[in-house]
């Protein structure tokens, strides 16, 4: 099929007939748009169902920050997938540095909000340098990977990864914000395993992450309700913790009662009553089981699982080992949050406010991630180069 396809005639009609296979503009991987194009259609849905009654004075308040985002970030998709990844490659380091400046001025400058900093408030938007972190991390870990030869990973180029996530992880984590830090754990993860690092590194990695987090706790780094989330799952019936389970028991019931074809879009009676905090931003999937059920949570999952098989495919049709390395960071990622935030609403994980990719509301992660997309895409576009 691929030889056919290399050997078709210019005269065949079927498209770009002026190209070489071979040209960028050729090769996009059409299935993982669309897949990404939907989702955040689906997100938008979402959105407004679940923040329409926050602001009685403009319920489009929040899908029309949204839609801007989604605009943004896909023109700086194709912005990325213009540009050759090994671009990206030779300018990790600054785009690291950079970002461990902006994690610094962060911990000075950055908005105080819950006993957090988390964002930079520029007026009408917040920007978080965390979501930043994760593309920058994730340039710089694949760069430093690919410059071993070997198909496994030495213990100099272990340490030199460690420490290039471990710094990003420790300004991230002191935030404090333990969802993103687990987010740059498990990107670094599925990065060194496809690098191939022996098991001996990976379990001392997970023993130093789980470390550092149980530090924080201990050293009170972590906020009292973050602390609590925790708690909530082992010990939902303590009435010291009420405050803790009233968001996620509420989520679940949502997510519950939605039956297989579910009530209908803006007919939910816990998502569209206000009753659950920031339901549009934690929880989406809750609103998303309410008003679209079983079939609507399937559909969702399914366009994610095609999202994360077009990426793996990728991965191996990469023409070099820094693509390879990209896109199983960008996998890695996008497995664990899925993961987390699903889970969270189900109450099997605890707590930790990380967005579900494309669904939740934010423009910081939306961005992030079309950003990684374009530049999954441009590996894909330069395969045959």
């Amino acid at each position: 099929m691929a030889t056919s396809f290399l050997s078709r005639k210019p005269d065949s009609g079927l498209g770009n007939i002026g190209a070489s296979p071979g040209d960028p503009s050729r090769n996009i991987d059409w299935v993982l748009m669309s897949a990404q194009a939907a989702l955040t259609i689906i997100g938008l849905f979402v959105v407004f169902s679940a923040s329409r009654t926050r602001i009685a004075a403009d319920p489009y308040a929040f899908v029309t920050r949204q839609v801007i985002f989604a605009i943004v970030a896909g023109l700086l998709m194709v912005v990325v997938m213009t540009l050759d990844y090994d671009w990206f490659r030779h300018r990790a380091r600054q785009i690291y540095v950079g970002t461990l400046g902006l994690l610094t001025g962060l911990l000075l400058l950055g908005q105080l909000s819950g006993g957090t900093r988390i964002s930079f408030d520029l007026g009408p938007i917040n920007v978080q340098p965390a979501e930043i972190a994760k593309f920058s991390v994730l340039l710089m870990l694949a760069a430093h990977l690919a410059e071993e030869r070997t198909d496994e990973v030495s213990y100099p180029r272990f340490l030199g990864g460690l420490t290039i996530v471990g710094l990003t992880s420790v300004l991230v984590l002191v935030q404090p914000d333990l969802g993103s830090t687990s987010v740059l754990v498990a990107m670094a993860m599925g990065m060194l395993l496809v690098a191939g690092a022996k098991v001996r590194y990976i379990v001392a990695f997970t023993f130093l992450s789980l470390a550092t987090v149980g530090a924080a706790f201990i050293g009170h780094l972590v906020n009292d309700y973050q602390l609590e989330r925790v708690r909530a799952l082992f010990d939902e019936h303590n009435p010291d913790l009420r405050t803790a389970t009233f968001q996620v028991n509420q989520a679940l019931n949502a997510l519950a009662t939605g039956g297989i074809f579910g009530k209908g879009w803006l007919k939910g009676p816990l998502t569209n009553n206000a009753r659950i905090p920031v339901l549009w931003a934690d929880f989406p999937f809750a609103a998303l089981g309410e008003q679209f059920g079983l079939v609507g949570c399937a559909v969702v999952l399914g366009l994610f699982s095609v999202m994360l098989l077009r990426i793996w495919r990728i991965a191996g049709l990469s023409k070099d080992r820094f693509g390879t390395y990209i896109c199983a960071g960008v996998f890695s990622m996008l497995v664990w949050q899925i993961v987390q935030n699903v889970g969270m609403t189900m109450k099997i994980l605890p707590v930790t406010g990380l967005p579900l990719p494309f669904i939740s509301y934010g423009g910081s992660s939306l961005i992030t991630y079309f950003a990684m997309f374009g530049i999954v895409q441009s590996v894909h576009m330069r395969r045959m180069r």
